[in-house]
């Protein structure tokens, strides 16, 4: 500050920073030196050497690395313990990898792989990274609170098994993402209150994708996080700034720094120094321009653009801050500029820009690196080699133990007998499978405000309701006993099915970040899946095991009307990856189907179905309140034999009725043949459908799909095998006793018609699809099954058409 005035030089000379040692300092700033120069060149590598071979963009944000490299250098190279768990908001992946290679968890060859099939993911990945990631980003909004309902899980897990080492959940995030409406439905939610161990840390560069944001919503944003109980903490000022605000006169440049449009402050990024000293004084206060006389404009411009975010002393106590405050969620909004130290800084446009390459050779120089050693990590016996060593070693994670295996019955030994519902099923299965005291201390439900609704009153009353404190019971109910307290096993969420599907994957994950498996059973009205559908992908993309009911379902839902009457959610269970869609119509299957579930997601899984297993993650039970007889069910299985039966409900289908055997003539060979497939509450129609049918002299053998996605899978399966191998596809193993004979198909779905019409393509035959293909409305089963052609005459109607597209 050679051109200081010298009473104020010296003046600022006398104040120091208090936390590290100053050589420390130093030693910091030249690891978020080479973590910027790695981030950067591996975006350029990546667009500008690598061989293109489809003309596209590869991309990369090495403005929004940038704005990241002091928050990640203070974190991963001072802050953290080993058991820390972080989500890295997703444009900042270069720099997490950055940082992962240089504490040597991550292969140098890797860095020339970004964004490359089987190297570096655009955004942190879970599953397709080579380093270890704790939480999937990439879908804004979902990795931020990922690390907050871990949270959850961890206390819960603590209060069952016994506390685990310290943990603390950290978030980093960038300011747009606040934007994302899941952030405030995570926040407002009871079963995130009191989380000590969790801190956000908030990317605040005021810069969006398209544009400098107007305004700092700073103060609606810190109004927010306090009002759900939230600690705030800013760090707005760099060092140099503070030292000057602490100088006499400062007050007119404080308050103007303070108060200067968001948009009129980016813009000086685009100016030289001299320029950018007569734009920040534009609108200024009387006394700024006197008191800012005493800087050059280098120094000037040096003091504008020092900002908290970027001061790794500022960060790590501004985190020790949070740390002390052990009975809520901090947040700290960390003052940054996106592009820092890049030409691109501040630039409004720089979200996707590339340095060139005449830049990225003077970024090289400038952090004394040559194209031959560009790559390397730091020199042996440096400051920095032995800091970056001993974090990796401090940063190393034990080997995870050894779970203890449960066996899961393959049944609860519940006979389906009568006239019941499979939603009453579902609360009578999980009721009965939590009697087994091997099993019911890794069960945990939960439910955004339908836990009743949905028939899990039966487990909360065995179990009771999860909270970390005993609470009194103010209302005995004689039907439910809402006893909470930390023994409780079922989690109750506000109604918000974004936080239920958030807090499905984290309790899946348990195994991997708490050293503690459990079986996650979520329940929510059918149509609402969808509105959690964000967070359901995200969870299943991350590798989380866990079981969902959606209930009640379809138009069978009939007086509820179309907007509780779900269509397309099938659709989902069957082409979403990891997932697998479930939708019994009898109680036998659904018990034998749900003890299948919970035996994989347990991971005490044999089974003798062998191509049933690849890549199921979730298991999505679609069920309904509609009651129907249980007796063809059994029926079938005094025909099949139950092993049998057993096997093919697991495989995804069934024979129900035999339509040869139900055919009055004897000459039945001549008949025309046709194959009715009903899944889940339409039943009772089909079967009717096929009697008629009979009488008539047509063979109506019917098939009870109970898994389409099983069904849907392993047709695929074999199709890819024989394209792979360039052989013939064989016929799915799972269809081949259902579909013995080759003849037309009629589907039959409460749900879109097209979520069973690959049936056709299959089998090689003809196929009519009946499905719900509109919206519904309020009514009674008969009059919306009959407008929606799902009725027994329209079935009917269906096979003869079917029946006259195979002659």
């Amino acid at each position: 500050m050679a051109h200081i005035q010298g009473e104020q030089r010296q003046e600022v000379e006398k104040r120091s920073t208090a936390g590290l040692p100053h050589d420390e300092i130093k030693t910091l700033e030249r690891i978020q030196e080479r973590a910027l120069w790695l981030s950067t060149r591996m975006i350029d590598h990546a667009n500008r050497e690598r061989e293109n071979l489809d003309g596209l963009k590869v991309g990369g944000h090495q403005a929004s690395s940038a704005s990241m490299v002091s928050l990640m250098t203070a974190l991963y190279f001072n802050y953290l313990d080993a058991e820390d768990r972080v989500s890295v908001k997703p444009h900042a992946a270069p720099v997490f990898h950055s940082i992962q290679y240089l504490l040597g968890n991550l292969d140098k060859k890797y860095l020339t792989q970004l964004r490359t099939a089987g190297g570096l993911q655009s955004y942190p990945s879970r599953t397709k990274d080579p380093d270890i990631v704790d939480f999937s980003t990439g879908s804004v909004g979902l990795g931020a609170v990922a690390p907050l309902f871990a949270a959850a899980t961890r206390r819960y897990v603590d209060a069952h098994f016994g506390p685990r080492p310290h943990s603390r959940f950290i978030a980093i995030i960038g300011d747009a993402e606040l934007d994302e409406g899941n952030i405030w439905e995570a926040l407002a939610d009871p079963a995130t209150d009191g989380l000590g161990n969790v801190m956000w840390i908030v990317d605040f560069n005021r810069q969006s994708l398209d544009r400098v944001i107007p305004g700092i919503r700073i103060s609606q944003w810190r109004a927010q996080f306090e009002a759900a109980g939230w600690h705030v903490r800013e760090i707005k000022y760099g060092s140099r700034l503070e030292e000057i605000f602490a100088l006499n006169g400062s007050a007119p440049f404080k308050s103007w720094f303070d108060d200067i449009p968001n948009e009129q402050y980016q813009s000086l990024f685009g100016l030289t120094p001299a320029e950018a000293r007569v734009r920040f004084l534009e609108g200024a206060p009387v006394g700024t321009d006197q008191f800012l006389s005493a800087f050059n404009d280098e120094e000037l411009f040096e003091i504008l653009t020092d900002l908290g975010g970027h001061n790794v002393d500022s960060l790590l106590q501004a985190f020790a801050e949070c740390d002390a405050v052990t009975d809520r969620p901090s947040v700290v909004f960390a003052y940054t500029i996106k592009g820092w130290h890049l030409p691109i800084a501040g630039d409004p446009r720089n979200h996707s820009a590339q340095i060139s390459k005449v830049q990225i050779d003077e970024l090289r120089a400038r952090v004394g690196l040559t194209v031959e050693n560009e790559w390397e990590r730091f020199e042996p016996g440096s400051a920095e080699d032995a800091l970056v060593r001993a974090r990796g070693v401090a940063l190393a994670r034990p080997e995870p133990s050894v779970d203890s295996k449960i066996t899961i019955p393959i049944t609860t030994g519940m006979k389906g007998t009568g006239s019941s519902s499979t939603q009453e099923i579902f609360g009578r299965v999980l009721s009965e499978i939590s009697r087994d005291e091997q099993i019911r201390p890794y069960l945990v439900t939960t439910a955004p405000d339908v836990a009743t609704s949905t028939n899990l009153g039966g487990f909360i009353n065995r179990t009771g309701v999860f909270h970390p404190e005993q609470r009194r019971r103010w209302n005995e109910d004689p039907i439910l006993k809402w006893a909470e307290g930390p023994s409780g096993q079922h989690i109750e969420l506000g109604i918000s099915e974004m936080n239920l599907f958030s807090l499905l994957g984290q309790l899946g994950l348990a195994k991997d970040l708490h050293d503690q498996g459990l079986i996650p059973i979520g329940t929510v009205y059918d149509p609402f899946v969808l509105r959690g559908l964000d967070a359901f992908i995200y969870s299943v993309y991350s590798g989380a095991k866990f079981i969902v009911t959606g209930t009640p379902s379809g138009i069978t839902l009939a007086p509820e009307g179309g907007a509780h009457q779900s269509t397309i959610t099938p659709s989902v269970g069957i082409e979403l990856p990891g997932v697998v869609l479930i939708e019994p119509a009898y109680g036998q299957a659904l018990d034998w189907l749900f003890c299948d579930a919970v035996a994989h997601v347990a991971g005490s899984k044999v089974d003798t179905t062998p191509d049933l297993r690849p890549n199921e993650l979730a298991f999505y039970f679609r069920l309904t309140t509609r009651s129907i007889d249980q007796m063809p069910f059994a029926n079938a299985r005094e025909r099949l034999g139950e092993a049998t039966l057993r096997a093919q409900v697991l495989a995804g289908a069934y024979r129900l009725v035999d339509g040869r055997a139900a055919l009055a003539k004897s000459d039945d060979f001549a008949a025309p043949t046709v194959h009715l497939v009903g899944c889940g509450a339409v039943m009772p129609e089909v079967l009717e459908a096929a009697a008629e049918l009979a009488n008539e002299g047509v063979i109506a053998h019917v098939v009870d799909v109970t898994s389409p996605g099983r069904l849907y899978g392993s047709w695929q399966r074999t199709l890819k095998q024989g394209i792979r191998t360039a052989n013939t596809p064989s016929f799915p193993g799972a269809m081949r006793p259902i579909f013995s004979e080759r003849a037309p198909i009629v589907s039959i779905h409460d749900s879109s018609s097209h979520a069973l019409a690959w049936l056709g393509s299959a089998l090689g035959a003809p196929q009519v699809a009946m499905g719900v293909d509109s919206f519904g409305q309020s009514g009674n089963i008969p009059d919306l099954y009959k407008i929606h052609d799902l009725d027994s005459g329209s079935i009917v109607n269906g096979a003869l058409a079917a029946l006259s597209l195979n002659s």
